[in-house]
């Protein structure tokens, strides 16, 4: 009777180990697909039009996927690959967040304390302003200083230059009240590095960052990238049809955006960020100042920050120092995109599941950076798929639709029957303003043309001594009102254009008299 109890506990014990062993067989690890991801990022491609991007997936320490998908020139059938450099344009902030750190970590750079104790001729427009504001306050996009980025834009003032225009940019809300992504404070804590260190921004992430990191693709300026063998084109659509950009040297922002990089470069840098800020054995940050940089400082509620928000797998978003903070299907989701002529980027990483994913595209203003990275967080978290593909293009649908409505409901203001005050040879001239440099309107033909250092269209007759502008900026055609003033004298002395919406328009001062040709 002993014996067959045994024999019977035995073969239980059998038959548990072999149904585990069925059950390891049958449960997997959550993972990527090869085959069916490349058929997934294929369509995605084509329904977009975008024409190649590179991906890399980290997980656990390691790079599980760095591929190419698509093209990096067009015209000669050129594949992406891993290596392929692409512009990943605001996603460079991070880097610069980062050097504040370093140098945060080495007792130069306190976050609290007011930039100007650095920076003697640091200037705001807000003299109140200009005493308070903090190193943090310039990270987290809280200045009270909305985007003006058509004041740097197209612009060929050094990054010095750039800094001194600082002063000049109107607040539209007070320190601290709001978030308001700028470009040009992420410029001026670049700026601050270089004065700290005592090298440039750029040497400085080389020297710091890249090269421990091994980032030996990256480099700082197109005008290096253009030169490298395995560089993808810039793109973008113009009336829905494919066509290669030029390429936009931002140098002297470069602390807001100018890095150029490769997808398995990028998986070094999410690795590293995942890691605490070590690299192998060598720390380059602190865990704790890392910690800073990655945590929320600033509530997001700009709408075009937002615009996933409104589905239940998305919760509200903040600003970090360089990154975005949110959660996606409840678990914390880091990460920052980039948009620079042609090329668009997104980098993220879960920090509490140990992977992240880089997406870098050569297209324009795309959603697909989103579509791919939040597929793949879908797949290495073991979820249902969500379909962010048909998603984010309904919302692309529905916002373009409400764009030309809002085109057409302009034009009802608009009073017809009447003509310019001058003749058309009077408002010719430069004119100036501070922030933004220098405006040309010019004669040619029977009209008038507009120059400013990032547009250039025809002036057509809208109404009275207001014009409209039309020019072309990354693929899509802008409209802008310009509005002539007269002196006490009746000479023409001013024009008036909407460059920064937050704001009231940009006052122009006519530099001269003097009548120019084109």
């Amino acid at each position: 009777m002993k014996k067959n109890l045994k024999n019977s506990f035995s073969v239980i014990i059998i038959l548990m180990f072999l149904v585990s062993l069925g059950w390891a067989a049958v449960k997997k690890e959550p993972g990527i697909d090869s085959k069916d991801f490349a058929a997934f990022v294929a369509k995605t491609l084509a329904d977009w039009k975008v024409p190649g991007v590179g991906v890399a997936v980290v997980k656990n320490g390691k790079v599980i996927l760095a591929e190419g998908y698509g093209f990096r020139d067009v015209q000669k059938k050129l594949p992406v690959t891993p290596h392929t450099i692409f512009a990943i344009g605001s996603a460079s902030k991070a880097f610069t967040a980062t050097a504040v750190g370093i140098l945060v970590d080495e007792g130069k750079i306190n976050w609290d304390k007011p930039v100007i104790d650095y920076l003697p001729n640091f200037r705001l427009y807000d003299p109140i302003a200009t005493v308070q504001v903090t190193t943090r306050d310039l990270l987290c996009h809280r200045t009270g200083v909305p985007r003006y980025d058509f004041a740097w834009l197209g612009s060929s003032a050094s990054r010095k230059e750039l800094f001194e225009r600082i002063k000049f940019l109107e607040p539209n809300t007070g320190l601290r009240s709001l978030f308001q992504y700028n470009n040009f404070m992420y410029m001026a804590a670049g700026y601050l590095v270089e004065q700290i260190s005592g090298s440039s921004w750029e040497e400085f992430v080389q020297r710091r960052i890249f090269d421990p990191l091994g980032m030996k693709e990256s480099d700082f300026s197109v005008e290096i990238s253009k030169k490298k063998s395995d560089l993808a084109l810039p793109y973008g659509l113009e009336k829905d049809k494919l066509v290669e950009f030029q390429f936009r040297n931002i140098d002297a922002m470069g602390p807001a955006g100018s890095i150029n990089s490769s997808a398995l470069d990028m998986a070094q840098w999410v690795l590293f960020n995942l890691n605490k800020g070590q690299v192998g054995d060598k720390k380059i940050i602190s865990g704790e100042t890392l910690a800073e940089i990655h945590s929320a400082q600033m509530v997001i509620k700009q709408g075009e920050f937002r615009l996933l928000e409104n589905f239940p797998e998305m919760s509200p978003s903040s600003y970090g120092l360089g990154w975005i903070v949110t959660t996606y299907r409840g678990h914390i989701w880091i990460h920052h995109g980039g948009n620079v002529d042609g090329f668009t980027s997104l980098v993220t990483f879960f920090p509490r599941d140990n992977f992240g994913i880089v997406v870098l595209s050569n297209m324009n203003g795309t959603l697909v950076p989103e579509i791919i990275a939040l597929n793949i967080a879908d797949r290495l978290l073991g979820l249902d798929q969500v379909d962010w593909n048909k998603r984010l293009k309904d919302i692309f649908n529905k916002l373009q639709t409400e764009e030309e409505k809002a085109k057409k409901e302009e034009e009802k203001d608009r009073k017809m029957g009447t003509k310019p005050s001058h003749p058309l040879e009077e408002y010719v001239g430069e004119y100036e303003n501070p922030a933004f440099g220098s405006v040309v309107v010019s004669k040619e033909g029977e009209g008038l043309r507009l120059k400013t250092p990032a547009l250039e269209g025809p002036l057509t007759h809208y109404h009275y001594d207001v014009f409209e502008l039309r020019a072309l900026l990354m693929g899509s055609e802008m409209k802008r009102k310009v509005s002539f003033e007269s002196n006490i004298k009746g000479d023409i002395h001013s024009l008036s254009i909407q460059l920064e919406p937050a704001v009231k328009d940009i006052v122009f001062i006519k530099k001269s008299q003097k009548k120019t040709e084109k």
